[in-house]
């Protein structure tokens, strides 16, 4: 059990979250499949297998097991088993063919424990599918769709995008939990404690299978590698890009590994911007997806030049105080953003944003600007500020 452990689930790959039974979406907008993703990511590691064994016959020794490598290249039956592993087939998390391979091997799997940790993680769902439908009944999306809508006062129009936003993120974590607890219950996903597993990514520090059934119920277990959303980080964080760290965790390590470090330019905005083109992409061909998606590194853009220029300039009540207005502009962005995520037409989606004066895009604008205006402050801190702590932070990256 010494692999690194992420692979992709055998079901939609989503920034945003995979569809779930009570989506407002059409049926035929399920998402994009998860072959493709499920491809690629066992494509990278059969060629760092590749890679490895080359390695070895040019130096003639072999320095032993490495951390994350398959041991041969997959058959196709054990290619379309893996891709068709029913812990992910429907809102499951991505997982690689290591993480997959590991469970398979398991050597004593009875010592794994799965009651807990699934109780742990399963308790809140209860709570967050209630407030899923009272937000949705008291808040319907198809109100916005309605011309009564646009004759409401701006301060209501400005207002029903929290509560539209709210619902959204319920819903989703009542379906990445229960995918979660899906996982959990088979015991897929479990590495010790001391591997320092990640999500998507699995274990960051070897570590040898235990060798007898006392020693394996000795250990203590985690489930990070599978761990899709972190609801408080969420809803709590400060910035934007720590946003979209939490959310659909294990995607955004798919992304960030295969989508982000290719990307044709080294700039983290420009990065950024191809990733949600790739994404937006993936969901389908709405255009909300796209307004949405591509509202993102504008934002991005805003808050690093606008921090790195103003927020080490103050005193840490200031800097206190300068977080907790930053909190409120992140979910006033994301309520923003989410409205393009779900009307996904481009007519709804304007009319909307048209509604509320496109606030967030004229904010962000004027944030960036003022910022650019202050030179982003010492070059220090525009580093430190421009550091990808989304899509590309340092646990993100491949051993």
């Amino acid at each position: 059990m010494g692999g690194s452990c992420c692979g992709p689930g055998a079901h939609p790959i989503h920034l945003w979250p995979p569809h779930f039974a009570f989506s407002d979406h059409h049926p035929r907008d399920l998402g994009p499949h998860s072959g493709p993703a499920l491809l690629v990511s066992l494509a990278s590691e059969v060629q760092d297998l590749h890679l490895a064994q080359r390695k070895e016959m040019a130096t003639g020794f072999s320095k032993g097991p490495t951390l994350g490598l398959l041991p041969d290249v997959p058959s196709l039956m054990e290619t379309l088993s893996y891709s068709y592993c029913y812990v992910g087939i429907m809102t499951g998390p991505f997982f690689r063919y290591r993480t997959y391979l590991d469970w398979l091997e398991q050597p004593f799997p009875g010592a794994v424990p799965s009651l807990r940790p699934l109780l742990r993680r399963a308790w809140p769902a209860p709570l967050f599918g209630l407030l899923f439908l009272l937000s949705s009944h008291l808040f319907p999306l198809e109100a916005v769709r309605e011309d009564a809508f646009y004759a409401r006062p701006l301060p209501a129009r400005l207002f029903y995008m929290i509560p539209v936003f709210f619902a959204f993120r319920m819903r989703f974590y009542v379906a990445w939990i229960a995918a979660e607890c899906g996982c959990i219950a088979a015991g897929f996903g479990a590495y010790p404690v001391a591997a320092k597993a990640r999500a998507g990514g699995g274990p960051t520090l070897q570590c040898p299978p235990p060798s007898s059934p006392e020693k394996a119920a000795s250990l203590e277990y985690d489930y990070e590698t599978i761990r899709n959303i972190d609801c408080y980080g969420t809803d709590f964080c400060t910035r934007v890009r720590e946003g979209m760290r939490y959310w659909n965790m294990t995607v955004q390590w798919w992304l960030a590994q295969y989508i982000y470090k290719s990307a044709p330019t080294r700039s983290y905005v420009l990065r950024s911007a191809w990733t949600m083109l790739l994404s937006a992409y993936w969901h389908g061909l709405h255009p909300g997806y796209y307004l949405s998606f591509l509202t993102i590194p504008l934002c991005l853009a805003a808050e690093g030049r606008l921090e790195s220029a103003l927020r080490g300039r103050l005193s840490p009540r200031g800097q206190k105080a300068w977080d907790w207005v930053h909190w409120f502009l992140k979910m006033r962005a994301y309520d923003y953003m989410c409205m393009g995520f779900v009307l996904l037409s481009m007519a709804d989606t304007l009319r909307y944003w048209a509604s509320i004066y496109f606030c967030i895009h004229f904010l962000a604008l004027a944030a960036l600007g003022l910022g650019l205006a202050l030179a982003g402050g010492s070059p220090g801190r525009r580093k430190a500020a421009s550091q990808p702590t989304s899509l590309a932070p340092e646990k993100l990256r491949e051993e």
